[in-house]
């Protein structure tokens, strides 16, 4: 298979320039459309300005629309995309970048064309070595925890040292410090930020608490 076109290194660029803003990106699951401006608003004014939201609710994508629209200074994403067609609805609302579990030939040649910056998904070396031969530079591991931990990402980082990653999956306040450790990780995705029993409540103000614990114990 010969690969004619490869990702410009702006994208890498603008998904570090994104990942320099926070250390943990919540990741999050938005149920009800109402709740996605009041949820974003609750982790930016945490001190956490970047924001993934699973297309795994019908509501996503709005959400994502709208989130972007309401929160100017946040860098709002859409994760969980599995498909070419879904990475093109969320350039269509306006994602500032894209987040994949794992990834495929189909996503990565569509996202070398893409103005919208992919972080795909890794867990073994050689997914991270398919992608690399199209030139990206930076990735998503996941399932973090279930593939290896901070093992195994210490472990690309010796054939592969320039790859970065955003290790997702696993992740909580307690194990993130030891990835954000590791030379080649730049943040780390987490849920744990977003406990479904206080957006039920609709409970923001304990939202952003969870925020600003985590943003002034990983900042810079």
């Amino acid at each position: 298979m010969t690969i004619e076109k490869q990702l410009p290194s702006t994208r890498t660029t603008e998904l570090d320039s994104i990942c320099l803003k926070a250390e943990v990106i919540p990741v999050l699951t938005i149920e009800r459309i109402e709740d996605a401006i009041p949820l974003g608003r609750a982790l930016v004014e945490g001190g956490l300005p970047v924001l993934e939201i699973t297309l795994r609710t019908d509501c996503a994508l709005e959400a994502i629309r709208r989130m972007n629209e309401a929160l100017p200074g946040a860098s709002v994403g859409a994760g969980t995309v599995l498909t070419p067609a879904q990475y093109r609805q969320a350039e269509q609302v306006g994602a500032d970048f894209v987040v994949t579990p794992g990834a495929t030939d189909a996503l990565y040649r569509y996202g070398v064309s893409s103005p919208v910056p992919m972080l795909p998904g890794v867990a073994t070396i050689s997914e991270l070595m398919n992608g690399w031969q199209y030139g990206y530079r930076r990735f998503k591991f996941f399932p973090a925890e279930a593939s290896g931990g901070v093992a195994a990402i210490k472990a690309f980082g010796g054939p592969i040292p320039e790859a970065r990653f955003c290790p997702t999956g696993g992740i909580t306040l307690e194990n993130a410090e030891s990835y954000l450790k590791q030379p080649n990780v730049m943040c780390v995705g987490g849920s744990w930020l977003t406990p479904k029993k206080l957006i039920d409540d609709e409970d923001w103000e304990g939202i952003k608490a969870l925020a600003q614990q985590a943003a002034d114990r990983f900042h810079h």
